[in-house]
C-alpha cells in the first residue's frame, strides 16, 4: 500500500513539476513512533503487542488520522495511510495534517477488558506526542466510539479534561451528532455529484456495495433513501442480492444481530467475491484494500466507482478503469466525510459548544460538494483523472502552506 501511495504522489508531483528535493520533503513523515505494549490478559498471562503512530505532516494544522487494531498492522501500513491523510485533509480543506497508527492485535480474540488495557497502555506510551493541538486520533478498522472514549479518559488523567484529543467519541463524551454516518454520507454526496456529471438520476441506478460495516451500511442506507436500488451487498462471509432493490433497513438489522449479511432472507445468496464484477451502474468498494486488481478489473461492469475503503483499487487496475472511461471517485475524496465531521467534532470540543445534527449534515454536504468541484476542476484543467487530480490538489495546498511557513524555501508555482 505504501508503494501505491508513493506511485500516485509521484504522478501528481510530475503534473506539478516538483523537484526530487521537494518531493522528498513533502513525502517523508516528520515522526515515526513504535511502542511496546505489554499487558496481562484475562488469564493472567503476559501478552506483547506493538503500537505504531506515523505523523506525516503538520503544515496545515494538528495531525489527524485513525487508529487501526488489526494483526497485520505495521509501520508501512501506518506510513501509507498517514500520507493519504495529509492529502485528504487538504482536499476537503480542513485545518489538519496527516497521521495514522494502530496496534497489531486481533480484537476478535480479545475481551473488552483486554482491549481496554492495551488501549490505555498505548496512550500512556504516546501521550507526549498526541493531543488536541498536536495529533488527534480517530476510529479506524476494529476501533469505535467506545475505544475513543477510553483514549480520552486515559489522556485526560495526564493532561486534564481533554475531549479534543480524539474524535469519533460517544455523544455522552462530547462526540458529534452525525459522526457515525459521516463517511457514508460523504460517499452519497460525491456520488450525487458524479451522477450529475454523467447525466444520471438516482432513480436510474443500481448499486453494489462491498463491505457492510459502518461505512458500507450507512452509504447503502443514505443512497437508497435518495431513490437508488441497492441490488447487491457483500461482506467477508457472504453476499445477498435482489434485482428489485434490497431492504437496506432490514438488512442492517440482520447484520447487526448476526454480524454478517449472509443468511438474510430478503435476497438471493451469492459468493462474496463476485460483488466486484456485479452487473450494476455504481460499485462502492467499502471493505479493505486491493479489492479491484488486475485479476478482476476486466470483469468490472460498473461505470462509476466510489471508493469507500482506503486503497481498494491497485494502480494497474486503476489505469485499466480510466482507459475504459469508468469514473473513479478516489478514496482520498470519497471517504473524506469521516475526517470532515471529525473536524467539526474537534471544533465543537474546542468551543465547548454542541452543534445540532442538521447543521453537521449541512456543513458536511457543503464541504464535500466543494471538494468534488475542486478536484473536478483540476482534472479538467490538467486533463488528468480524478485520482491524480485529487493528489495534485492536496499536494498543492500542503505545499502552499509549507512555503508560507518557510518550511520549504524553494521557489515553486504551486
Amino acid at each position: 500500500m505504501l508503494e501505491d501511495s508513493h506511485y500516485y504522489f509521484n504522478k501528481a508531483a510530475d503534473v506539478l513539476g516538483l523537484s526530487d528535493r521537494l518531493r522528498e520533503i513533502l513525502w517523508a513523515p516528520i515522526r515515526t513512533i513504535k511502542v511496546d505494549l505489554v499487558i496481562d490478559d484475562d488469564d493472567g498471562k503476559l501478552q506483547h503487542y506493538q503500537g505504531y503512530r506515523v505523523q506525516h505532516n503538520k503544515a496545515r494544522g494538528p495531525m489527524k488520522g485513525g487508529l487501526r487494531y488489526h494483526p497485520a498492522m505495521d509501520e508501512d501500513h501506518a506510513a501509507a495511510l498517514a500520507n493519504l491523510m495529509t492529502w485528504k485533509t487538504a482536499i476537503v480543506d480542513v485545518p489538519f495534517g496527516g497521521a495514522k497508527g494502530g496496534i497489531n492485535c486481533d480484537p476478535l480474540t480479545m475481551s473488552e477488558g483486554e482491549l481496554n488495557k492495551v488501549t490505555r497502555r498505548f496512550v500512556e506510551q504516546t501521550k507526549e506526542v498526541i493531543g488536541p493541538t498536536i495529533d488527534i486520533p480517530a476510529p479506524d478498522v476494529n476501533t469505535n466510539a467506545k475505544v475513543m472514549g477510553w483514549i480520552m479518559d486515559e489522556y485526560s488523567k495526564y493532561a486534564g479534561f481533554s475531549p479534543g484529543v480524539v474524535t469519533g467519541k460517544p455523544l455522552e463524551l462530547f462526540g458529534s451528532e452525525g459522526r457515525d454516518e459521516a463517511t457514508g454520507r460523504g460517499i452519497m454526496v460525491v456520488l450525487d455529484e458524479a451522477l450529475k456529471s454523467r447525466g444520471k438520476s438516482w432513480q436510474d441506478i443500481r448499486v453494489a456495495v462491498q463491505g457492510f460495516g459502518n461505512v458500507g451500511s450507512n452509504a447503502a442506507r443514505l443512497i437508497a433513501e435518495q431513490g437508488a436500488k441497492i441490488t447487491a451487498v457483500a461482506d467477508h462471509l457472504g453476499g445477498v442480492s435482489n434485482e428489485n432493490g434490497l431492504d437496506v433497513d432490514a438488512l442492517s438489522l440482520w447484520a447487526a444481530e448476526h454480524h454478517t449479511v449472509k443468511g438474510f432472507s430478503g435476497g438471493t445468496a451469492f459468493d462474496n467475491m463476485e460483488i466486484i464484477t456485479w452487473d450494476v451502474d455504481v460499485l462502492i468498494p467499502a471493505a479493505l484494500e486491493n479489492a479491484i486488481t488486475e485479476d478482476n478489473v476486466n470483469d468490472v461492469k460498473a461505470d462509476i466507482i466510489v471508493e469507500g475503503a482506503n486503497g481498494p483499487t491497485t494502480p494497474a487496475a486503476h489505469e485499466v478503469l480510466v482507459k475504459r472511461g469508468v469514473l473513479v471517485v478516489p478514496d482520498i475524496l470519497a471517504n473524506a466525510g469521516g475526517v470532515t465531521v471529525s473536524y467539526f467534532e474537534w471544533a465543537q470540543n474546542i468551543q465547548q459548544f454542541r452543534w445540532q445534527k442538521d447543521r453537521v449534515d449541512e456543513e458536511l454536504t457543503h464541504k464535500m460538494r466543494e471538494a468534488y468541484a475542486a478536484v473536478r476542476d483540476v482534472a479538467e484543467q490538467e486533463d488528468i483523472d480524478m485520482r491524480i487530480a485529487a493528489f495534485v490538489l492536496g499536494i498543492r495546498r500542503v505545499g502552499q502552506a509549507a512555503t508560507s511557513r518557510a518550511y520549504v524555501s524553494e521557489e515553486i508555482n504551486f
